[in-house]
């Protein structure tokens, strides 16, 4: 489960890497800036539709440290510009190349994230 105090602690540093406001990080993910201030604050957890935003926006945040704070920060080892917006279309071409070499008998599952009604998650790893 994702630790909202930690979590807020996380999304301020990102904030600061980028020199956004709140609202203009909401503008940037396509959020309501009110989501941003009720995360802020405390008083909302994050949804998976946000943090998915957040990813997929920023190619240099990685989802574990962003919920659980495992990994790092930014996770390339080019610092990018602190002004720098990429763009939410942005792909790793070497990623896609090695995803559509694998055959299906070198994949095996390293993690599940189970979803709840209420917009909680938590991640499942098997044995």
């Amino acid at each position: 489960m994702v630790n909202s105090s930690e979590f807020i602690e996380r999304l301020n540093l990102l904030l600061t890497h980028y020199g956004l406001t709140a609202s203009q990080f909401a503008d940037q993910i396509q959020v309501q800036r009110s989501s941003i201030s009720h995360l802020l604050s405390g008083r909302n957890k994050p949804s998976l539709d946000f943090v998915m935003k957040v990813v997929q926006t920023y190619p240099a945040v990685n989802l574990y440290w962003l919920l659980n704070g495992k990994g790092e920060f930014p996770s390339s080892p080019q610092n990018s510009d602190q002004h720098s917006y990429p763009s939410p279309k942005q792909k790793d071409p070497l990623a896609i190349q090695t995803v559509q070499k694998s055959t299906k008998a070198e994949r095996k599952i390293e993690k599940i994230i189970i979803f709840y009604s209420d917009g909680s998650f938590e991640p499942f790893t098997p044995k």
